[in-house]
């Protein structure tokens, strides 16, 4: 039996972004081992797929108690005798405990797509991607295309992206559903980028809008230190969102599913919502949709990435960010046109 251990070690949308990964081993490998290590903190979104066998959790983060810490987490790595170890993170320690995982095959990106361009000395076999690497301007494929490419030096034919996420019970999701009578727009006010957030009473003013032209009632996702962007969503509405509890991975997942169709930024959630197949419309700046955008063919996104001059940077470094030259009336636009290709879709 062949074992693999991945390495992606976070963000949540990078991670959804690598679970294809996953899914192409188990096509090809049936019958093999496919572990993963992950940050304590993001452990959720893997325990909804089904494809994996174990996953390894890290505390990698100060501040946090969860998981192994890192030498705990080679020690545990070393144990279970990996023939290949793929880092889809490539930072310097990622790929350190790759290598040291003691499999035979470490698999990396070469210098230009790796986010530390030295880890690609830890790999025994590095994948060149071409094109002018992965945060360049010109680099126009989709981030989870690039991911897939690392498994041709092991000779996987991976065909089409597959996120295998299996479906729960979300009381929460069923309240919001049948306190927003059954249909609703997902709106997502928050990013981990001050800089990928769009402004709260603009958002507002949308779910005002989708109410009063739709009969589309919203309701508004927050994460950790986003209540307060959520309830200024709310507030700024004139009743035409409602703001969810406190949710889980799981409930986010069981949410996208449920909606007629979700706004927001490039975040987690938002790639959640497009591993499952949630309309989406997506809205761009610091990072460009063709790399991290939804990619349903009828999806939209409205973006400001020709514009903005913090490409990949988590502050803006100007006066006025680039997203604040999109208004509501334009979001809405590309929400009617989403809705509208759903409808035809289900006609």
């Amino acid at each position: 039996m062949t074992r693999f251990l991945i390495v992606r070690l976070g963000a949540l949308g990078d991670i959804v972004h690598a679970i294809p990964v996953a899914a192409a081993l188990r096509r090809a490998h049936p019958g093999a081992q496919i572990d993963w290590l992950v940050s304590g903190k993001h452990r959720e979104i893997l325990d909804l797929v089904p494809v994996l066998d174990n996953r390894l959790t890290i505390n990698d983060r100060s501040g946090t108690n969860e998981g192994d810490s890192i030498l705990g987490a080679i020690r545990r790595v070393r144990s279970a005798r990996y023939d290949v170890a793929i880092d889809l993170q490539g930072l310097i320690k990622s790929a350190i405990i790759a290598r040291l995982s003691g499999a035979s095959n470490v698999v990396g990106f070469n210098g230009k797509y790796s986010r530390e361009p030295l880890a690609r000395l830890l790999y025994t076999s590095v994948h060149d991607p071409g094109g002018d690497g992965m945060y360049a301007p010109r680099e126009t494929r989709h981030v989870v295309e690039i991911n897939l490419g690392i498994l041709k030096p092991l000779g996987v034919n991976v065909g089409a992206p597959e996120f295998p996420l299996v479906k729960v019970s979300s009381p929460i999701a069923q309240s919001m559903s049948e306190t927003a009578g059954g249909r609703y727009a997902l709106l997502n006010p928050g990013a981990a980028w001050p800089n990928k957030r769009w402004p709260a009473p603009r958002l507002g003013a949308l779910a005002m809008a989708l109410r009063d032209r739709s009969n589309l009632k919203s309701v508004v996702l927050w994460g950790p230190g986003e209540f307060d962007l959520a309830e200024q969503v709310v507030a700024t509405s004139a009743g035409a969102a409602i703001i969810t509890p406190q949710t889980s991975v799981a409930d986010v997942v069981a949410l996208a599913r449920g909606a007629a169709v979700m706004v927001s930024g490039d975040t987690g959630p938002t790639h959640i919502a497009a591993a499952v197949g949630t309309p989406i419309v997506g809205i761009y700046g610091p990072t460009r949709p063709e790399r991290n955008g939804p990619w349903l063919a009828d999806d939209e996104t409205v973006s400001r990435a020709a514009m903005c001059q913090c490409h990949h940077f988590r502050q803006c470094k100007v006066e006025k960010m680039c997203l604040m030259d999109i208004e509501a009336a334009e979001v809405l636009a590309a929400v009617e046109r989403r809705l509208a290709a759903a409808d035809r879709r289900r006609a």
